[in-house]
């Protein structure tokens, strides 16, 4: 029960979010989308470290976690040149050519990113069920992906009703964008369990994949134009309240 509950409080974030556009009546202003992907940045390099990167060192070394980093980054560079997706801002969909709506795109951009936060995820539930890390430790990270998800949530939906869909559609398909969570939480964690002996790797290699969402995807988006300092104080905030998190209940 506990470990369910691990897979399912970041998915709790999404629908809470997408929820969010059955009342919302304005539009995200630029700086507030600014804050809101910095703060989800300043989460996901928090949590890649301390969460992931320094248990996987810890159980291992420099070298496998050296390793595993770079393995989920080359994983989520394959993932984005083959899925087709859009980003929010973007005016050209990027991975393999496709028919599919802007709506459609859009959700699956923000399936690519949600996957390697299901994966850290069901690693950290991995590592806790085997002692590696406490079981507050991944509460922890389950919680802090969740805070940032419920943002993330309301971006997918409102401009998925501003393009014409239901109030309902838009939270619909606003919140199936997070499924790919647990679900990937699941397996990372059956994978996990089964070979045991590849924790560190794995922890890593979720970190790794983390890292690209961030780099690729999250500064760009909260740095371009205007106002770009508000995304960095959104990252310092994201940073500082992983780090809290962490130390709480690490």
């Amino acid at each position: 029960m506990e470990t369910a509950l691990l897979f399912i409080v970041p998915f709790l974030g999404t629908l809470l979010g997408s929820a969010a556009v059955v009342i919302l009546r304005g539009e995200i202003g630029e700086k507030t989308g600014k804050a809101i992907t910095g703060f989800a940045a300043g989460v996901m390099i928090a949590a890649s470290v301390w969460s992931l990167l320094l248990p996987a060192i810890e159980d291992s070394s420099y070298i496998t976690a050296a390793f595993g980093f770079l393995c989920g980054i080359v994983f989520l560079l394959v993932l984005d040149s083959v899925v087709p997706h859009i980003h929010a801002n973007a005016e050209k969909a990027e991975g393999k050519a496709s028919g599919l709506s802007r709506s459609m795109l859009l959700m699956l951009a923000v399936t690519l990113h949600n996957i390697p936060e299901g994966m850290a995820v069901g690693a950290a539930a991995a590592a806790s069920s085997g002692e590696s890390i406490g079981y507050s430790a991944a509460l922890a990270l389950s919680v802090g992906i969740a805070l940032q998800n419920f943002p993330e949530g309301l971006i997918v939906a409102l401009p998925l009703y501003k393009a014409g869909k239901s109030r309902f559609r838009a939270f619909l398909e606003g919140a199936i964008s997070g499924v790919v969570e647990p679900v990937g939480a699941v397996i990372a964690f059956v994978f996990v369990s089964m070979l045991s002996s590849l924790l560190p790797f794995l922890l890593a290699f979720a970190a790794g994949a983390m890292f690209y969402v961030v780099v690729e995807e999250l500064i760009p988006e909260a740095s371009e134009g205007e106002h770009s300092n508000v995304g960095t104080i959104g990252a310092a905030i994201g940073f500082a309240l992983m780090m809290v998190l962490d130390g709480i209940f690490g």
